[in-house]
């Protein structure tokens, strides 16, 4: 009941307030902007006609009340919870008919599949790599790997992608140089090997860069650990190197990779931009980046509320399993 308490409850209350944040930034912050997004509307549905004063004052009435942008600020603020609450974030402004939900909808698997799938497989080959190559620092695979991560750790992302495009899309024309897969979806053999096929350069891009970082932390934390006492003393009782590296080194190195990689997982939607424009993949991060060619603030607003609600969410479940990972956050 303490833990409840003291520790849980205020999390909650902490999770709540932030998305409250997140939500009301979100709204004012397009209305902060000087391009009115009806006015656009307007001017592309009456391009190539005519339409009398009267008639484009209904089309603008019309337009403002399916937007949610008719009424006081005050009331839109209150339209704009309402549709949150419902899960309806109205229709899109350049795809209309089509609405936000579906359009997020369309994109959402490619990138939770593509970038889920990298930042587990980099987690792990980060945290084996660094935990080994800070425990045999003297060991050479474990300086030719350091070596390594000094080298690709400082390169921006979008270098290493473009390298990796042209080198195995031009040069060596092995994989596709667009889409997400090719053929009719089913759960064939055929259109499964495609969508891998066509998810591998952008998977190897994000994992490279994303094993270097977690191999620096790894490692550091590691060189920590190592020099502790309780690891001299189990290397001085003779206990097999495997248990001191489960038990005793990358046990105690868990909590901030766990932290790590939860909020890595909630910031996807954030980091799908640069991976899909670069190989031109359909997933969130393209749809996020037409809808902001194209001013289409209601879709914006949408992919922005969901990476708030990722990220916050994944950090209120890193603060629930910290009692489960860490004894001193249950006796406190």
């Amino acid at each position: 009941m303490t833990l409840l308490k003291t520790y849980i409850i205020p999390r909650i209350l902490q999770w709540a307030l932030v998305i409250f944040i997140g939500v009301t930034l979100t709204f004012m912050i397009p209305r902060l902007s000087p391009i009115n997004p009806v006015d656009q509307a307007v001017g592309r549905l009456t391009a190539f006609q005519s339409l009398s004063p009267e008639s484009t004052l209904a089309l603008r009435e019309s337009l403002e009340d399916l937007y949610g942008l008719n009424g006081t600020i005050f009331e839109q603020y209150l339209n704009f919870w309402q549709r949150v609450l419902s899960g309806n974030l109205g229709p899109s402004f350049s795809s209309f008919p089509m609405s936000v939900n579906a359009m997020i909808a369309n994109g959402i698997w490619w990138t939770v599949g593509l970038l889920g799938t990298s930042i587990l497989i980099s987690w792990v080959l980060g945290i084996l790599l660094g935990t080994l190559a800070g425990y045999f620092p003297d060991r050479w695979w474990a300086k030719l790997m350091e070596g390594a991560v000094i080298v690709v750790y400082p390169v921006p992302y979008f270098i290493i992608a473009f390298s990796l495009l042209m080198l195995f899309t031009y040069f060596l024309p092995i994989f596709p140089l667009v889409g997400g897969a090719s053929g009719t979806p089913s759960l064939s053999i055929g259109y499964i090997g495609s969508i891998l096929r066509h998810s591998f350069l952008p998977a190897v891009s994000v994992i490279i860069g994303a094993t270097a970082f977690r191999f620096i932390m790894a490692k550091a934390l590691t060189t920590s650990e190592r020099s502790s006492d309780y690891v001299s003393f189990a290397e001085t009782a003779a206990l097999p190197r495997r248990k001191i590296l489960g038990v005793f080194i990358m046990r105690n190195t868990m909590l901030p990779q766990v932290t790590d990689l939860a909020l890595s997982l909630g910031a996807i939607f954030e980091g799908a931009l640069v991976t899909e424009i670069v190989f031109n993949y359909p997933g969130i991060g393209s749809v996020l980046y037409n809808a902001i060619i194209s001013a289409d603030y209601n879709l914006i607003m949408g992919i922005t509320l969901l990476s708030i609600v990722g990220i916050a969410t994944a950090s209120l479940l890193v603060d629930l399993t910290y009692p489960l990972l860490d004894p001193r956050v249950r006796l406190r």
